[in-house]
């Protein structure tokens, strides 16, 4: 679902902004105020009539639903905080909107309020000074948070340190027609060898697709023989000596890829369309929670059904984070705490709007809020993220994901 960083030149910045501008909400003047020594009453306090300009992935028309619609609302009713979507292709740009202005010297009053954020665009913001930080122990929903979890504290090998509020948690899973295909591939090596004896039944998307660049990452742990080697941070000698095997093993693959090989889906959603014009037999996303949607909405069929691999599937946190420059702190903070909240958290768990994972933990809940998590439906096509997280991988140091989408650009798609 999140894209990682892809960097930017000035045009691009420059492109950025002039496009985005135009969809900001007027700024207030509470830039420069400091919460240092504000209690969360006198933050909720300062944020009333306040409007957060949340920049946000916005390629999922239940997930803009759920911000615009349900978000909006609640936080409009409750805090009097005007809630913008602005939706955007990448989160590079809403990051590279920030630099630009920490460029241009504006420090006070950025058009940036919130991003929902992870990986290498956090990496980018907080090494470069472009993040707000330490108010995260301010919000009174931290305590549902489990910072003692390592995925959590950790976003793809980098410390939070405060400076980001997790909100959702994914895992990628397998999709397929258990009608047309009721025997799919379990773990990479069977995937290999069922790819060979069903030529065309299968293709993933590019590496410019945060999809099909996780997909290349799980063959890449699978030629490492585990990620346990790759971890920490990016080591060329032994990206050296997997890398080739892992090239060796996808470009095996091609010929008997969909088309050929002569040509990979650009995106996510290229490989959505080819699944449900049964022109492939596999389908896979980081948000296992779209197939039950898919099918809800007739784009798959009834027969769909999900799994994890039995030698595991990578998941994340993903979070969201408040500019250094942001005008609008306090009415941020207030809208970052909601959305931890059970009623946010529980709201989007549903399955007929989302059906995302909690980014909270079920054990710092009620009996009550668990039971009533327990007690929701679940599409018979969505695998449960419980069963998945039993076999849950890390994700990897951004420099290493840099270095396999580059080499799989050069070696693969080449």
């Amino acid at each position: 679902m999140m894209r990682l960083l892809k960097t930017a030149g000035r045009k691009t910045v420059v492109a950025a902004m002039a496009s985005l501008l135009a969809v900001i909400a007027p700024l207030n003047a509470t830039a420069a105020e400091d919460f240092s020594n504000k209690n969360w009453d006198e933050i909720v306090a300062a944020a009333k009539g306040g409007t957060v300009n949340w920049f946000m992935w916005g390629g999922a028309d239940n997930i803009n639903q759920y911000v615009s619609a349900w978000v909006g609302n609640e936080l409009s009713a409750r805090y009097d905080i005007t809630l913008n979507r602005v939706g955007i292709n990448d989160t590079a740009e809403a990051v590279n909107l920030v630099l630009g202005e920490k460029q241009a010297g504006v420090d006070d009053t950025g058009a940036v309020d919130l991003i929902w954020i992870n990986g290498g665009n956090f990496r980018t913001m907080k090494q470069g000074g472009l993040v707000f930080c330490g108010y995260v122990d301010k919000l009174p929903n931290n305590a549902l948070i489990n910072w003692q979890d390592a995925s959590i504290a950790n976003d793809f090998g980098l410390a939070v340190e405060g400076c980001e509020v997790p909100w959702n948690r994914t895992q990628f899973a397998f999709a397929y027609d258990a009608a047309r295909t009721p025997k799919p591939p379990r773990s990479i090596t069977e995937l290999i060898d069922w790819v060979k004896a069903n030529p065309g039944e299968f293709t993933y998307p590019a590496a410019s697709d945060f999809n099909g660049s996780v997909f290349i990452r799980h063959v890449f742990y699978h030629a490492a023989g585990g990620p346990e080697k790759l971890l920490g941070d990016f080591d060329q000698a032994t990206f050296d000596a997997v890398a080739p095997k892992a090239w060796a093993i996808l470009n095996d693959m091609k010929p008997h890829l969909w088309r050929a090989g002569n040509t990979y889906p650009t995106s996510i959603t290229a490989l959505q369309q080819l699944f449900s014009n049964r022109e492939v037999a596999l389908y896979f996303n980081y948000d296992p929670a779209i197939f039950g949607i898919n099918v809800e909405n007739g784009i798959f069929p009834k027969s769909t059904r999900s799994y994890g691999l039995k030698d595991g599937t990578i998941g994340n946190t993903n979070y969201v984070a408040i500019p250094y420059n942001s005008p609008n702190k306090a009415a941020a903070m207030v809208l970052a705490n909601f959305l931890t909240s059970f009623d946010a958290q529980y709201e989007k768990a549903k399955p007929d709007v989302w059906g995302a994972a909690p980014a909270i933990d079920a054990a710092k809940l009620s009996a009550d809020q668990r039971s009533r998590f327990e007690a929701l439906p679940r599409n018979p096509a969505v695998v449960s993220s419980q069963e998945l997280a039993k076999k849950a991988l890390p994700e990897l140091h951004p420099d290493w994901i840099k270095a396999i989408e580059k080499g799989w650009q050069e070696n693969v798609a080449e």
